[in-house]
């Protein structure tokens, strides 16, 4: 399996470290992409030209995140991070939609941050940011009831990991400290040890 994926992108480190809990990560290569200086390397694995996609050894391709995971979970992971049915399913998809809507509102802070500083809009960085403080105060309440690592949890992992270094209002990690605290605790697990972003 091939994984077209960025480096330091949150949605594609899901995806390793689904595959790394799954016990498939050494089956998959994974190719750099520059989705916005080289579009067309992605294009003809993903029409909307994001990452992560997943070629199969069929040739088949599957987007983006949340449906790779699940595949890689339920090909390979025997459904450990999400259960095939019942209430624990939906309370799952339900984090892992939070997890993911707190990384999309980070994404558009720091693209909107990248513009020229005249054509930037407060007011839309500033809706962005409610939506993320909103998200991170909902997990701290819930941080001391997480149960077992799910497909759930491992997008608030992943969004612990990114935000703080692309947002800097999440990087003091005083108004969350149980939170962190359990992310602290993610990062003992090869499969989150093994993934950490770095910037370049």
């Amino acid at each position: 399996m091939e994984l077209k994926f960025a480096s330091m992108s949150p949605y594609a480190r899901k995806v390793m470290v689904v595959a790394h809990e799954a016990g498939v990560a050494q089956r998959i290569r994974v190719t750099p992409v520059k989705t916005r200086e080289e579009p067309h390397t992605i294009l003809p694995f993903n029409p909307l030209a994001k990452i992560p996609a997943l070629v199969l050894d069929d040739g088949t391709t599957i987007y983006d995140s949340p449906v790779i995971c699940e595949y890689l979970d339920a090909e390979f992971g025997a459904h450990r991070l999400l259960a095939a049915s019942g209430p624990q399913r939906w309370r799952t998809l339900t984090r892992a939609a939070l997890a993911d809507g707190t990384l999309d509102a980070g994404l558009l802070v720091r693209w909107e941050r990248l513009r020229p500083q005249e054509l930037q809009s407060s007011d839309w960085i500033a809706m962005q940011l409610g939506k993320i403080y909103a998200a991170l105060d909902r997990l701290e309440d819930e941080a001391e009831t997480f149960g077992p690592l799910d497909l759930g949890l491992v997008g608030v992992g992943c969004a612990l990991g990114y935000l703080p270094l692309r947002v800097p209002e999440i990087a003091d990690r005083a108004r969350w400290p149980r939170l962190f605290a359990w992310y602290e605790r993610m990062l003992e697990r090869p499969s989150f040890a093994r993934t950490v972003p770095v910037l370049t």
